[in-house]
């Protein structure tokens, strides 16, 4: 933990809040629309930046409803995309101009991997192989499984930390989740990449539970296509527009399997033969969906002037806190971080393992995951559960405070003992 997080008050309500008040990020509480409640399921929806319903006002009645068509050129509708893209590169490691935003993370993790396929197979006919990371969110597999089929490859599932010695002479791309949505661990980023082009292969990353918790450094690690949602550290409200990263060596030769008309050379041509943009703009497809995409772009206004390692600095102090607090509160016995405890291997999450023992040690029965959740939440903590028994807390430094966690954890084990 870092001197400016290190505790010296034994009491946890004094301790939480001496590191709130040493909190260098704990004046962006005030930029989001908060209440009471102990909101931990960042990692699933952000909370709302507090500028946003006015921009989303301005959007509607001014630019829509007065300037009509005429804000696509005078408002930059047409431009948001790419422009918006720029934002949020400097968050996940990425110079300018290799960062479009639109579509959801499906899609454009199709995109990533039919281009990642066909660029590895250009380069060696022989690849036929899509690693997947075997602990990936479903829908990851689902596309790269689709993707197999249509391109006449196919799929192996490996766990995330053999990827590198799983890559070979046939493969030809990997598919990887940053941070495991179930566990909150961390996968090593640079040294897979390394290892997948070191066997001749492609990589595309799913960034979705560390865009906005901590540092990626997609250009300095090499990635070649990264993917990420922007309504879960990023903020930027239900169902908002993902991101696609296309490394600018790769660009020239970035063929998207979907050629939208908004990603030709020429969009108002209307030509009946498709020709590619320049750029990032390749992973366009069709009309920009403006209203969500301009609210993400006010969302990240509360980005400004943020270090994303003073983010990181602090998502490891709460982390770290609230499971000293969580062994304080929680009967022995009852749960069991399946969160890597080494602040190398977790992302800004905590998933707690709801165990029991039935052999006559005094834990009893392992608590019901949805049960704890629901108790959680009538004390007024918002998590989130996976079946058959995680419970999840996500942590975003922006907003959440460590008097937040100190609460998390004496509800839960409240909550446990009931259960």
């Amino acid at each position: 933990m870092s001197e400016a997080y290190a505790p010296s008050d034994s009491d946890a309500h004094a301790t939480a809040d001496e590191l709130d008040a040493r909190d260098e990020l704990a004046h962006r509480r005030k930029d989001f629309v908060l209440d009471g409640t102990v909101y931990l399921d960042g990692n699933s929806l952000g909370a709302l930046p507090r500028s946003v319903p006015a921009r989303l006002a301005e959007v509607v009645e001014r630019e829509w409803g007065e300037l009509r068509i005429r804000s696509w050129s005078e408002s930059g509708w047409w431009s948001a995309p790419e422009r918006i893209g720029d934002r949020i590169a400097p968050l996940v490691g990425a110079g300018a101009g290799q960062t479009v935003v639109g579509d959801s993370t499906s899609v454009n993790v199709f995109k990533a991997v039919v281009a990642a396929l066909r660029i590895a197979r250009g380069e060696d006919g022989g690849r036929d192989e899509v690693l997947v990371d075997a602990a990936t969110f479903p829908t990851d597999g689902y596309i790269a499984e689709s993707a197999a089929r249509m391109t006449g490859a196919t799929v192996r599932a490996v766990p995330a930390a053999e990827m590198a010695d799983a890559a070979g002479p046939a493969t030809a791309v990997a598919l990887v989740n940053h941070v495991d949505y179930r566990t909150g661990e961390l996968n090593d980023l640079p040294a897979a990449t390394a290892a997948v082009h070191r066997a001749g292969g492609r990589i595309v990353w799913d960034v979705c539970h560390s865009a906005g918790a901590l540092p990626v450094e997609l250009d300095a690690s090499g990635a070649d296509f990264a993917v990420g949602c922007t309504y879960k550290y990023l903020n930027g409200g239900p169902g908002s527009p993902a991101f696609l990263y296309v490394r600018r060596e790769l660009q020239p030769r970035f063929e998207t399997p979907l050629p939208g008309w908004t990603s030709h050379a020429d969009p108002f041509g209307m030509t009946p033969g498709y020709v590619p943009g320049d750029g990032a703009s390749r992973g366009r497809v069709g009309t920009p969906d403006i209203l969500s995409m301009l609210a993400l772009e006010e969302a990240l206004k509360v980005w400004d002037g943020v270090d994303i390692a003073a983010v990181r600095a602090k998502s490891l102090a709460l982390t770290d806190f609230f499971l000293r607090r969580v062994q304080a509160y929680v009967p022995d016995g009852r749960l069991r971080p399946l969160t890597p405890l080494e602040h190398r291997r977790r992302g800004s999450q905590v998933s707690l393992l709801c165990t029991g023992d039935e052999g006559g040690g005094g834990a009893g029965p392992a608590p019901d995951a949805e049960v704890v959740m629901t108790a959680l939440q009538a004390r007024g903590v918002v998590g989130d559960f996976r079946r058959p028994g995680v419970l999840r807390f996500g942590f975003t430094p922006l907003y959440t405070s460590f008097a937040d966690a100190e609460r998390a954890a004496a509800a839960l084990g409240e909550a446990v003992r009931t259960a």
